[in-house]
């Protein structure tokens, strides 16, 4: 038996990353048994860490956040070799990698996309997009599988990752305002720019015009259809899972829908979901989860 390096003060501060930054999947999480909940909370603490450094740093420059990620990675190759490392996060991480035996290739993925993230503001294309997305977001849907005790099979892991990619984008739409006024940054792609006639400028004015409604509605269309992709994943993944996932799945995709209703403002109104809204969408899987993962599947062509 592997002697574990966390304590539960280093779980619960994990816990407390978790329910400061990650409303969504917090409130989710909590569905979760007490077993899966250790884990997630310390997977979400992991990538929340290099992740405030590079999209937050105060006063840091760009040398300082890059020599924070090269230590992140070093404490996580040590604490896989076994030294105990010595962030809290880290140390519950590593733990979770051992359990679940997590392909340390997908954290170092992630910690690519970290870096990655202090080079490029611009994607021309949606694959190179999607490139950018396969560790920024992907890896944790694969992350999140072996953390679960999930089918690890092909199919699985490809769905997965969709779930990931929906959940990036969408953040990626809700945030078209905040990330190009505080880090000079656009994610939306540039040739998707151009196919709706939106200049850099459009989008630096923040004035929703027709071309910026319909190239958001694009992106929102590519979100959704990528929810579609991921949702037999969910349908497979173990019962005590199932809800959790879900219910995170919907309350994700909800913020596209309050995206609609803010008339596409991405640029002065924050896409949110209440806490009532969490709180019935909630009860509304428990009261009939079967029945609408069958909906669900039922949309995207195929049969249970």
């Amino acid at each position: 038996m592997i002697e574990r390096y966390a304590s539960k003060a280093d779980i619960e501060e994990c816990r407390k990353v978790h329910k400061r930054f990650g409303t969504t999947y917090y409130y989710s999480t909590l569905r979760l048994p007490a077993k899966y909940r250790r884990r997630v909370h310390a997977l979400y603490a992991f990538v929340r860490v290099p992740d405030e450094w590079v999209d937050n740093p105060g006063d840091m420059t760009r040398e300082e956040r890059l020599a924070n990620l090269a230590d992140w990675r070093r404490q996580f190759d040590a604490g896989m070799a076994g030294t105990c490392p010595q962030h809290f996060a880290m140390r519950a991480f590593c733990d979770t990698v051992r359990e679940c035996r997590i392909p340390v290739e997908e954290a170092h993925i992630f910690l690519d996309a970290m870096e990655q993230d202090l080079f490029e503001a611009r994607y021309e294309t949606y694959e190179e997009l999607r490139g950018y997305m396969r560790g920024s977001a992907s890896a944790i849907g694969v992350m999140m599988c072996y953390a679960m005790c999930a089918r690890t099979d092909y199919d699985t892991i490809a769905r997965a990752k969709a779930l990931g990619e929906a959940m990036q984008l969408t953040n990626f739409i809700r945030d078209v305002g905040e990330d190009l006024r505080t880090r000079g940054r656009i994610y939306l792609p540039l040739e998707d720019l151009r196919r709706f006639g939106v200049t850099e400028r459009d989008m630096q004015r923040g004035v929703v015009t027709p071309e910026i409604r319909q190239l958001l509605q694009f992106e929102i269309d590519r979100a959704r259809a990528l929810y579609t992709t991921s949702d037999f994943g969910i349908y497979k993944l173990p019962k005590r899972m199932r809800r959790a996932v879900l219910i995170a799945r919907i309350l994700y995709s909800d913020i596209l829908t309050c995206v609609e209703r803010n008339q596409y403002d991405v640029f002065n109104r924050r896409a949110r979901t209440s806490r009532w809204r969490k709180l019935s969408r909630a009860l509304h899987v428990a009261a009939g989860e079967e029945r609408i993962l069958t909906q669900f599947v039922a949309a995207s062509g195929l049969q249970i």
